[in-house]
């Protein structure tokens, strides 16, 4: 799984995070290296969508959370990937 609004989105699940903190993040649960223009690129996206926002004043190291509708996406995203999942264990199994 490398599509970074997954990652950035899981990664702000756990708590508010700066750019640095996620892709930090990002690559020790999921063991994707974003890259800085890939991971801002991201942030400006979902940001823009609502998905999610920053947190304080800013600054060099601009913390940001998930927001509701974000969270709502990503659950959305992430039981579609576990019906995936499941059918290509199943699939697996039966081969």
């Amino acid at each position: 799984m490398t599509d970074p609004t997954i990652l950035v989105l899981s990664s702000l699940a756990a708590g508010e995070k700066h750019g640095y903190a996620m892709m930090e993040d990002i690559e020790q649960f999921a063991g994707v290296r974003l890259g800085p223009g890939t991971l801002y690129g991201a942030i400006t996206r979902l940001e823009g969508k609502g998905w999610i926002a920053p947190v304080g004043v800013g600054g060099r190291r601009q913390p940001y959370r998930i927001t509701g509708a974000g969270r709502k996406y990503l659950e959305e995203q992430l039981d579609g990937l576990g019906r995936i999942v499941r059918m290509g264990q199943r699939r697996l199994e039966n081969a």
